[in-house]
């Protein structure tokens, strides 16, 4: 059964973002609310996995700090291919995504509700049950691969990126502690450090 819900989570998120990129649907009517379904799924099915094998204080600690690392690796990543344009463009759209929203909403949407809703999902139900069914590594993985399968429809460059390099981040974390916390202290500063301090410049976002 849980890994019928895994399967269907990937389908649920794949053609939220399929419906944004190709339907021109705003991301906090579609991807959100199916997100958030996701997120109480975990909870139905679940329940979802905190930290088990780590001292939560120490798995927030190490997740929160990873997140700081992480904003630095990208806009370092980013300042090192200026040059890639098309890179820079998708990065700019997935920047224009936010619409009309403050900043503030924006961080309330996107790092209260969808990153916590994805993560309780992601590592706190969908990859500790991997890891049950095979053995933690391969769990990560196959975790891993999934998430970026699910999220593969935004067709936007810089959203595949953050899927593919962070999802390999928050599968690591979720790995060595076991559960969500860790990627969720990761994955909420990313988002919010990202949000807050953009890592393309105001002319690429408005241009």
């Amino acid at each position: 059964m849980e890994e019928t819900v895994v399967a269907v989570g990937v389908v649920a998120e794949a053609t939220a973002w399929w419906f944004v990129s190709s339907r021109g649907a705003e991301v906090w009517r579609v991807v959100t609310p199916v997100l958030v379904a996701l997120g109480v799924a975990a909870f139905v099915f679940g329940p979802p996995v905190w930290s088990p094998e780590v001292n939560p204080v120490v798995a927030a600690a190490v997740g929160i700090g990873a997140g700081v690392a992480f904003y630095g690796a990208t806009r370092a990543f980013v300042a090192v291919t200026r040059s890639w344009h098309a890179f820079r463009r998708h990065s700019a759209e997935l920047y224009a995504l936010r619409g009309e929203l403050s900043l503030a909403a924006a961080l309330v949407l996107s790092v209260g509700v969808t990153v916590t809703a994805e993560e309780v999902f992601w590592r706190g139900f969908a990859q500790p049950e991997l890891a049950r069914t095979f053995e933690p590594s391969v769990g990560a993985v196959i975790a891993w691969a999934a998430f970026v399968a699910a999220n593969a429809p935004s067709r936007n460059l810089a959203f595949l990126a953050s899927a593919v390099v962070g999802g390999l981040v928050w599968s690591a974390l979720g790995w060595w502690s076991g559960g969500a916390l860790a990627p969720l202290g990761c994955h909420v500063v990313w988002t919010g450090l990202m949000l807050s301090f953009p890592v393309v410049s105001r002319e690429a976002i408005s241009g």
